[in-house]
């Protein structure tokens, strides 16, 4: 929508696209359109109007919602996005555009606990098989593939315990195959991978989380590398009557412009609390990209530009839940809650031998999920000292 085209540069781009001051009476923000009916001054442009170029119904998108689409896209090297109304919105309108009965789906075993569910309950009701895979297991995804195939679906790094793909290998793998690659890019966010780059075809995100930034919309988006893929993924979604609102529409787009100033603000202070957590003596593993030790460090330092403010750690020893609640009850600035992304720093208790199969949690050990955010580091680390302190102080009463 903006004249400017030429930046490639991704705070310009963040600041800049998706903006078209010239057509709202020189409104610095695309303002927000709400509509359910939409007029046609002739029956020539009613019968002929596009359902992927056009506004036809409200339902079907609004210049608000396209503009937070043209902006998603500009940043994320897409050809066009389409907005919906959540993250798993975006995951399952995605996936549904490309499978039908007796397809296959091959998913990474470390993918968000939802996409597992709709993977094992909704899909396999409509007769659409799915085999999950370790994370690691590199170029031997193509010994998984089958003739029916469809999708591969991949999230890096992978929920609850972090590990990282071999993206551009597994993406080249599945489309040599002819199957369709997605992949989860929200931890990472745009500014931190290129999901196009490494051979993917379609990139979803909650943008619930850092793309709204403040915790107050719910949002999913979904972007993609053609405009075949792009007409499907909108075909899917449109069928499914899913439609992103126009305030939720506004408020991510305006969560957008400064996602990059808070992004990095996430990485540095959440590198800086996950070094000092290393150090605690209750800790036993950082389950982080960024971190040595972390299994596909080397496929993220190869593949992603940085890190964000969610990760796991581990701890040594097993401990009653009355000790994790003495932990956690008390805290006073990191909240229980199941989202992140926002500015509120967040823990919660993760069970990911709940969730593999393909590749089980391998030592039992008590996860927590972290999400830094944008509280002085050391107010967090005060925070976090005491919570553990009341860990240890419990587990030996």
């Amino acid at each position: 929508m903006t004249r400017r085209k030429n930046f490639t540069k991704p705070d310009s781009i963040l600041a800049t696209a998706g903006r078209d001051p010239e057509s709202n009476f020189g409104i610095v923000n695309p303002p927000v359109y709400h509509a359910s009916t939409i007029l046609f001054p002739t029956l020539d442009k009613y019968e002929n109007r596009s359902p992927f170029d056009d506004y036809g119904y409200g339902r079907s998108g609004t210049p608000t919602q396209r503009a937070l689409e043209e902006a998603v896209a500009a940043i994320e090297g897409a050809h066009r996005a389409v907005a919906v109304q959540s993250g798993l919105a975006a995951i399952t309108g995605a996936i549904l555009g490309f499978v039908k009965s007796g397809d296959h789906m091959l998913v990474v075993d470390n993918a968000y606990g939802p996409t597992r569910r709709f993977a094992t309950t909704t899909l396999k009701n409509f007769g659409v098989e799915t085999t999950f895979f370790d994370p690691m297991i590199g170029a031997g995804i193509e010994k998984l593939i089958r003739p029916n195939t469809k999708v591969v679906y991949l999230e890096a790094p992978g929920s609850l315990t972090f590990e990282v793909q071999d993206v551009a290998t597994q993406a080249a793998i599945a489309k040599k195959h002819g199957a369709v690659v997605m992949i989860d890019n929200t931890w990472a966010t745009p500014l931190y991978f290129r999901p196009f780059e490494q051979g993917c075809d379609i990139s979803v995100h909650a943008g619930t989380k850092y793309i709204v930034g403040h915790s107050d919309a719910m949002m999913g988006l979904i972007s993609c590398g053609s405009r075949a893929i792009f007409e499907t993924v909108k075909t899917a979604c449109q069928g499914f009557g899913y439609h992103a609102a126009p305030d939720d529409s506004y408020l991510a787009l305006r969560g957008l412009r400064t996602m990059g100033v808070r992004v990095r603000h996430h990485e540095k202070s959440g590198l800086a609390i996950a070094e000092w957590l290393k150090s605690r003596p209750e800790v036993d593993k950082i389950l982080h990209p960024a971190f040595p030790d972390c299994p596909g460090h080397e496929n993220w330092k190869r593949q992603f530009k940085g890190s964000s403010g969610l990760f796991s750690f581990t701890l040594k020893d097993t401990h009653s839940r009355n000790a994790m609640a003495a932990m956690l009850d008390g805290m006073e600035i990191f909240g229980m809650g199941a989202s992140w992304g926002g500015f509120e720093s967040l823990i919660l208790p993760a069970h990911p031998e709940q969730y593999r199969t393909a590749a089980p949690w391998p030592d039992g050990k008590q996860v927590f999920r972290v999400h830094i955010g944008l509280e002085d580091v050391e107010d967090l680390k005060g925070d976090l000292a005491a919570g553990l302190d009341r860990l240890t102080r419990a587990h030996n009463a």
